[in-house]
């Protein structure tokens, strides 16, 4: 039987220390990515709210200036928003319609401005 000397024992002892410490700083690394993975997308998840916000404001700003914009922006909110409170924001009634609502004859059916 092979009976190690005490150099090889301590070079033994050293190498799986090493590796104990080497998994130690590959579980730091994995933490520190996925923390910087969620700061990502904390920063697109407000990214995407301050466009959409911006792009509503526009809308809004869209309605508040010509009323044929207005009414056909309303129609497609009607058949888009499905939760009471946010239809009452619009002053839509709380049930969706059973058909959505038609656009007058010869209307576009894009906004202007857009490309549908």
């Amino acid at each position: 039987m092979f009976h190690m000397t005490a150099k090889l024992q301590k070079l033994e002892a050293d190498i799986e220390a090493q590796r104990k410490k080497l998994e130690q700083l590959k579980a730091q690394k994995q933490q520190i990515e996925a923390r910087e993975r969620a700061k990502l997308r904390g920063i697109e998840r407000k990214n995407d709210t301050r466009r959409k916000i911006l792009a509503g404001a526009m809308v809004v700003e869209m309605m508040q200036s010509d009323e044929d914009v207005k009414r056909k922006i309303l129609a497609r909110l009607d058949g888009f928003l499905t939760r009471p409170d946010d239809r009452a924001l619009f002053d839509l009634p709380a049930t969706l319609p059973a058909d959505p609502p038609a656009l007058p004859q010869g209307a576009p059916e894009t906004l202007p401005g857009t490309r549908g």
